[in-house]
């Protein structure tokens, strides 16, 4: 049955959105859709609630959906707050999650890249999915990211 309703993108406030935007595209293989966005204006201050808001960032196509495929919405706010390294079992959004060839090459393209793994990389079986090798990392502001292999 079709539906109207679309997944688009998943956000992602960056403190530094060109080196965020730079790391996953290096490590992940996805790619730049322009325009650069740099928003400002009324329409802004009251979508945010934040007055004289200003945001710069992009777009980024994510690896295996091609053009047309949601994205990941790399966004810089010219008023930040600080925030807490994100924890894995904090409530709201914990983590992105790429399915990877080889978990422990793609972590290890993650840590050259200045990151660091949040746990170990562990193999086990889970019933009614099957086999899993899988780790949990984190990319250049902290942001959690599952690197996954089924199969």
């Amino acid at each position: 049955m079709p539906t109207n309703v679309k997944y688009v993108h998943t956000n992602l406030v960056a403190r530094d959105w060109r080196l965020l935007a730079a790391f996953y595209v290096k490590v992940f293989q996805c790619k730049a859709k322009p325009p650069e966005r740099n928003l400002k204006g009324e329409w802004l201050d009251t979508l945010t609630g934040i007055k004289n808001s200003r945001i710069k960032g992009m777009h980024l196509s994510l690896p295996g959906y091609g053009e047309k495929g949601p994205t990941l919405e790399i966004f810089q706010y010219s008023r930040k707050v600080q925030a807490e390294l994100p924890k894995i079992n904090r409530p709201g959004f914990a983590h992105i999650a790429f399915s990877v060839r080889n978990v422990k090459q793609v972590l290890s393209k993650v840590e050259r890249n200045g990151e660091s793994k949040v746990g170990n990389v562990v193999s086990s079986q889970i019933d009614g999915v099957g086999p899993i090798n899988v780790v949990y990392a984190r990319d250049p502001e902290g942001n959690i990211i599952e690197l996954q292999k089924w199969g």
